[in-house]
């Protein structure tokens, strides 16, 4: 059949078998505009190419299909349409031809040979071609479907979002999941990949849909979307390559955006890098469990989760990618936080039970005014216990005075508890009340008691019994309204046997006694203080380091800590220093706990006495100076501080390369 078209898209011939089949008569259809002529007839798909031949474009034979030509013909036609372009590159004529007695085998062959289903369809969403997987799979026939609108007998699935956004968009969409329904009815799911159909110019013509069985894959699909947990998986370059419902939960980042992206960019982690659990398992082609770690959802909500790791390998070995798994903690975490309470008073942390027997006391201890004397080795908390009786007592309202008698010597220790007149020594020049002036109403803790000398401990007894003293160069008694709490590392009664500390005195002051246990005794609280602690440097420092890995607590576990809880809190804070962000790990904590590598490298701080944080950040320093060869701006990054704090602290701690080995 052939047409052909003047400049003004009127027809100038029209052969006998266009006439055949429109049904038209040749003379009434000449000098007519061809849309007018053919509307409504077998041949109206054809009008769709003026637009392809008015920006002077040709079409060889494009399978299309006719669906009102007469049987018994085929209604897939290949059509050749051709501008002629006069000398100004305007169009004269055009040339218009459809071919039905085509041979399509060769390609019929090619499509039915493959293992997947293939459908293609014009622009009005009619099937245009089925192959003998896609008759296998959907049990249609492919006379059944020709013609036919694809969603009319298939539904969403085959054509669904994958082939309107490949036409619509045109572009390809790959590997959307779909349920495709059966001629049976049944329903079978499918991995569908669509394209657009474009013919000359850029034009749309259709979309062609392969799809697969995918059986296996949505089984598994559907079990990992079934779990609580989220599950993830990613290839060597930290591509998200599956991604499954709880993990869509738990992020707050849908999998379509999640696929593609690298981990990095959808869980936002510090520790991401050398340091990451799945680094680490592809690196070293094991399995790590229940890391601990904070995520930051696209919210900005900082969410705890345990994280299980593994690598993926090929048949061979080879590792190709990781997987993933991690659990939300956030409920878990609320109730770690309820469950404290049992476990404290006031800000004294323990779960012990002589430490419990203490916290059933305090109270009624609290409510008294009598004087209580604290007994326990340095560092095990005395003055914690002091403020909880305080701020438990009648008097909370009022001032908490704490007094170290043990760092002043006796002749500045007086005035500082009881205070001076204006000339009762040199520099005397105004009166100044004391710290029992200061605690006026309230309570004042005297530390170290067991410290204070023969002539002062008279003065003080004297306040205990008659509530008055007198200030320094004066002499008028003045009423003390004062609750005293007294605290001692000492054993006072052997003190007294030695004649060292009044008797009397010590009788005074042990109205109450409270003994606290050292942490050796009580190793039970360790994991409790350690988790004070971190969330208390976590908040002071601006970190994010979520816990301690079991091989460093089982390290602090064994140790007997002379310094008791105030080592325990220096060498938390030692390891904030190297640790930055997820678990603080063996190699965070000072000597020695360290590794064996870095144990060799400098000299081991004895632990025979407790540490001052002094001494812990001199140690941090020194080690992070020679693991960067001494390289300051290395040693800068490392420790996450100015070159200037550097500096300053290697002047103070007096660093020298040549004292080290």
């Amino acid at each position: 059949m052939t047409l052909l078209l003047d400049d003004r898209w009127c027809i100038k011939t029209f052969n006998e078998w266009a006439g055949i089949i429109t049904g038209l008569d040749a003379d009434r259809v000449i000098g007519i505009d061809w849309k007018e002529a053919l509307r409504n007839t077998p041949l109206e798909e054809l009008l769709d190419f003026q637009e392809v031949l008015a920006h002077g474009h040709s079409v060889l034979n494009l399978p299309i299909y006719l669906p009102g030509l007469p049987e018994p013909r085929d209604k897939i036609v290949l059509v050749t349409a051709v501008p002629c372009m006069g000398p100004k590159g305007l169009i004269e004529w055009s040339f218009v031809s459809i071919n039905c007695d085509h041979d399509l085998s060769p390609f019929s062959a090619i499509f039915d040979s493959l293992a997947e289903g293939i459908m293609t369809v014009d622009r009005q969403w009619r099937v245009t071609g089925f192959n003998k997987s896609a008759e296998k799979i959907t049990g249609f026939g492919r006379e059944e479907v020709m013609g036919r609108p694809c969603t009319e007998l298939f539904g969403e699935g085959l054509c669904g979002e994958a082939l309107v956004m490949a036409i619509d968009e045109q572009r390809a969409v790959e590997d959307r999941k779909a349920f495709v329904t059966k001629k049976n009815g049944g329903m079978i799911p499918v991995i569908v990949s669509a394209s657009p159909l474009v013919g000359p110019g850029d034009m749309p013509v259709g979309g062609v849909e392969t799809f697969r069985l995918a059986t296996m894959e949505m089984e598994r699909d559907l079990i990992l979307d079934s779990i609580a947990d989220g599950v993830f998986t990613v290839d060597r370059h930290w591509r998200i390559t599956s991604f499954n419902k709880a993990a869509e939960k738990i992020t707050g980042v849908p999998a379509e955006k999640a696929l593609g992206m690298t981990c990095r960019e959808v869980f936002r982690v510090d520790i991401c890098g050398p340091s990451c659990a799945l680094a680490q398992s592809m690196r070293m082609g094991q399995s790590l469990a229940n890391r601990r770690v904070t995520i930051r959802r696209h919210d900005g909500t900082n969410i705890p989760i345990s994280i299980s790791t593994a690598p993926l390998v090929d048949n061979v070995g080879n590792v190709i990618g990781g997987v993933e798994t991690f659990r939300d903690l956030r409920e878990m975490e609320s109730l770690r936080k309820r469950l404290p309470g049992q476990f404290t008073f006031g800000d004294i942390i323990s779960k012990n039970p002589q430490m419990q027997k203490i916290f059933d006391i305090l109270p009624e201890i609290s409510l008294s005014d009598s004087n209580v004397l604290i007994l326990g080795e340095s560092g095990t908390g005395k003055e914690l216990v002091a403020r909880a009786v305080h701020d438990f007592s009648r008097r909370k309202r009022g001032p908490f005075v704490a007094v170290n008698c043990g760092a002043l010597p006796d002749t500045l220790l007086e005035s500082e508890l009881f205070g001076y007149k204006a000339g009762a020594f040199t520099d005397a020049k105004h009166d100044r009340p004391g710290r029992f002036a200061a605690a006026e109403k309230g309570t004042i803790f005297l530390d170290e008691i067991g410290d204070i000398s023969p002539a002062l401990q008279v003065k003080l007894l004297r306040v205990l019994q008659s509530k008055t003293y007198e200030p320094l160069g004066s002499n008028r008694p003045v009423t003390a309204d004062v609750r005293i709490l007294a605290a001692t590392n000492r054993d006072l009664m052997e003190l007294v046997q030695e004649g060292s500390f009044r008797e009397d005195l010590y009788y005074r002051l042990n109205v109450v006694q409270i003994h606290l246990p050292p942490l050796r005794e009580r190793p039970e609280d360790i994991p409790l203080l350690i988790e004070h602690f971190i969330g208390k440097f976590n908040a002071e420092k601006g970190k994010d380091i979520s816990g301690i890995s079991e091989q460093a607590l089982s390290m602090l576990l064994k140790h007997d800590f002379p310094g008791n809880i105030r080592e325990l809190e220096n060498i938390i804070e030692y390891a904030f220093i190297l640790c930055h962000g997820g678990l603080i790990e063996t190699e965070h904590l000072p000597e020695p706990f360290s590794s064996v590598r870095n144990r060799s490298v400098v000299p081991m701080i004895g632990f025979d006495r407790p540490l001052t944080l002094d001494e812990l950040e001199k140690e941090a320093i020194t080690r992070a100076l020679i693991r960067n060869n001494w390289k300051k701006m290395a040693t800068c990054r490392e420790l996450g501080i100015s070159k200037d704090t550097l500096r300053r602290k290697v002047k103070r701690y007096k660093i020298r390369r040549e004292d080290l080995p």
